[in-house]
């Protein structure tokens, strides 16, 4: 629920550049004045907040901590948390080119950007990690990032506090402090004199206190983060290096000639890798010793194209054309068969509920993957017997319609590093007449391209199906054409004794078991499936599929009868809610999973008892209660009396408009839609515990 921000109970100390801590100096540090920082107060307490001017240098950091904390240490008779958020701002300027830079004007420009800012953090460290939490912002600089002619000192400081902000974020991460840093162009007493008016008007600072204040805020999880940001825009850097070349070889002289002979190479930024960690840039080397060792060179992984590609591919657009008869392919493909009458309704174009498989929605989608998606990507060439199949995940936004013309959009999500392979997440987004019709998500594992330093982080029904053993030839009409299912000479090349059944006719199998034992085969009510494949199925085995019901979420697993072998595993459907029950009980079933998940942490974060009264019709329909202030958290039905630290009363069809971002928290408070009892100030918490884990 998009719920605003709040930094109620917050210390903030702002050093420099007009904050609340100025010394009031000129751009060159020099004299002092008391102006700046009144002005900045006087600001706040306008708009109803609490500020204390302070005029210390920066480098009396500990006199700036201790004001802050005997200014705000206690608000009211409450006792607080010392929630110190440090924004270090403080700059001056003496700009001369590097040949009559004086030792003056390099230790001035130093003692306050750099020790300064060190200063001010190490007094107010040991009450951060005392408190288990802390905010840090260092103001960096395009001079320190880039250089700029005329300010060697400036660009030194500005860069050496990049390097103390990362080294922060390492240090502070398990007491909840992060550091991150920002580079701002922004208008302030340092640009007034070499910027036009025009300019500045337009690199206002209130373009750059939004993402200033969203890495202060406890939900922002971002670290050792650098921002460039201005003019309303924000761009985070990171950085890049080339695959580069061994020059040298074993037991031989390392010559500048080579280097020079391979400096095309060393500076070639085609198969680039992006490294994040000392440990990341030295695995490098570590691969380089073995390589010198066995004499050979280091090689560009396909996937190190890929992940330092994906961003920059456009989404390739294809078309799907099919009839009434792909539709009854595809379910005669998945073992529907006529010999059961609620099975005709699939089969034949007649049938008044004639209707299309909602897993046929992997068909559209699969013709863009194989022809398109993965074509798009500059330096994959890999063997096909080593793409496997990991997981799928199929979400539907209306039943399927039974022929026509749809259009999918494949791109790239993610590629990541699993060591004995490179996991690729390809998104497919499919429409029909421009209305989003589904969604798939194909997660590919190619064996042999890992290792190039990318990242990594009830009721049971079952159902039984005898696979025929020519299901494999049937199903590949549906457009599958991997000879793999086919050919056993193919099959053979990777490792099989066997052609084996693909792994999204299987997918079909359970998915329409699922439909039918909890839905009544009503293709309104599918929602969105989700599996893991893990093993192979041969055409003939029997496919069993186990599944148990928790809310409108069903979790299944498959198995081969004959072997016990797990074939899918990890899976869900979530269905819609049959007519006449309530939308949101699927939502505080999710809830009540992530608090089983996550119930710890969400208790560490939120701290509350929230309770919902939903209604229908002007009536309460249902009571929930979500318990995140005790133990590991939990969520009950019904109200916990006189409990609850907040509770809302909403109607069901309102409730779900705020979830899906249609109904606006505010305007639903302030139009009487969302009623509000007990202590407004937590429903920012609600972000939290909606946030978004797994699809609603």
């Amino acid at each position: 629920m998009a719920v605003p921000l709040s930094f109620a109970g917050k210390v903030v100390l702002v050093t420099g550049a007009g904050g609340v801590n100025d010394l009031g100096g000129d751009i060159k540090g020099g004299g002092k004045s008391s102006s700046a920082a009144d002005k900045v107060v006087e600001e706040i307490k306008a708009k109803g907040g609490k500020a204390v001017a302070n005029y210390d240098s920066v480098e009396d950091g500990e006199k700036l901590i201790k004001a802050a904390l005997d200014a705000f240490g206690r608000i009211g008779k409450f006792d607080i948390q010392y929630l110190v958020i440090l924004i270090i701002l403080n700059g001056i300027l003496r700009d001369r080119s590097f040949a009559r830079t004086s030792d003056l004007d390099w230790d001035l420009i130093h003692r306050v950007h750099l020790r300064g800012s060190f200063i001010v953090t190490r007094a107010a460290w040991n009450h951060m990690k005392k408190q288990q939490f802390g905010r840090i912002i260092m103001t960096s600089s395009a001079a320190g990032i880039y250089g700029n002619f005329g300010q060697a000192n400036y660009s030194a400081a500005k860069l050496g506090l990049l390097g103390l902000a990362n080294t922060l974020a390492i240090e502070g991460q398990k007491y909840n402090i992060h550091c991150n840093t920002i580079a701002p162009t922004a208008g302030s007493r340092l640009t007034q004199t070499v910027m036009p008016p025009d300019l500045l008007k337009s690199l206002k600072a209130e373009y750059v206190a939004p993402l200033v204040l969203w890495l202060c805020h406890e939900q922002c999880q971002e670290n050792g983060g650098l921002f460039e940001v201005g003019a309303g825009w924000i761009g985070k850097l990171r950085w890049e290096r080339t695959l580069g070349s061994i020059v040298r070889h074993k037991d031989q002289h390392m010559t500048p000639e080579e280097v020079r002979d391979k400096w095309d190479q060393i500076c070639d930024f085609t198969s680039a890798t992006k490294p994040a960690t000392i440990q990341e840039s030295l695995h490098t080397l570590v691969e380089v010793l073995s390589k010198v060792e066995a004499g050979e060179g280091l090689r560009a992984n396909p996937a190190h194209a890929l992940a330092s590609s994906t961003s920059g591919i456009n989404p390739v657009k294809m078309t799907f054309s099919y009839t009434h008869m792909h539709c009854v392919l595809y379910a005669l493909g998945v073992g529907l068969s006529t010999r059961e009458p609620d099975h005709l309704k699939f089969l034949y174009e007649g049938h008044e509920d004639f209707s299309c498989l909602p897993t046929f929605g992997v068909i559209p989608a699969q013709a863009s993957m194989l022809e398109g998606g993965l074509g798009s990507l500059p330096g994959l060439n890999f063997d096909p017997t080593k793409l496997l199949h990991g997981e799928q995940y199929l979400e539907l936004y209306k039943p399927l319609p039974t022929s026509g013309t749809l259009t999918s959009k494949a791109s790239v999500a993610d590629i990541l590093d699993k060591g004995s392979g490179a996991l690729i997440l390809l998104d497919i987004h499919t429409y029909s007449n421009h209305e989003l019709v589904c969604y798939n998500q194909f997660s590919l594992f190619i064996v042999g391209a890992g290792g190039f330093g990318g990242k990594r982080s009830s009721e049971r029904a079952v159902v039984l199906d005898v696979l025929c053993c020519s299901l494999a030839a049937l199903y590949r009409l549906s457009g599958d054409w991997n000879p793999l299912h086919i050919d056993p000479n193919f099959a053979a090349l990777g490792g099989f004794k066997s052609p084996i059944l693909h792994g999204l006719c299987s997918f079909g199998f359970a998915a329409r078991h699922v439909l039918r034992q909890y839905a009544d085969n009503d293709v309104s009510r599918f929602k969105s499936i989700k599996v893991r494949f893990v093993k192979p199925v041969l055409p003939g085995q029997a496919i069993q599929t186990l599944m148990w019901k928790e809310g409108n979420r069903i979790h299944f697993e498959c198995k081969v009868k004959e072997t016990g072998a797990v074939v899918l595993a990890g899976a869900y459907i979530d269905l819609h809610t049959a007519s006449g029950g309530l939308q949101s009980d699927l939502v505080f079933a999710e809830i009540g999973r992530r608090i089983k998940d996550l119930g710890g942490e969400l208790v560490k974060k939120v701290n509350a008892i929230f309770g919902w009264e939903i209604t229908k019709g002007g009536k309460t329909a249902a009571q929930w209660t979500i318990d995140l202030k005790t133990g590991n958290g939990a969520l009950h039905k019904g109200l916990y009396n006189g409990k609850t630290d907040v509770t809302f009363t909403v109607s069901d069809e309102d409730f779900m408009d705020v979830v899906v971002g249609k109904l606006n928290p505010q305007k639903a408070f302030f139009a009487g839609k969302l009623k509000v009892r007990g202590n407004i100030m937590l429903s920012q918490k609600l972000e939290t515990i909606l946030k978004d884990y797994a699809k609603l």
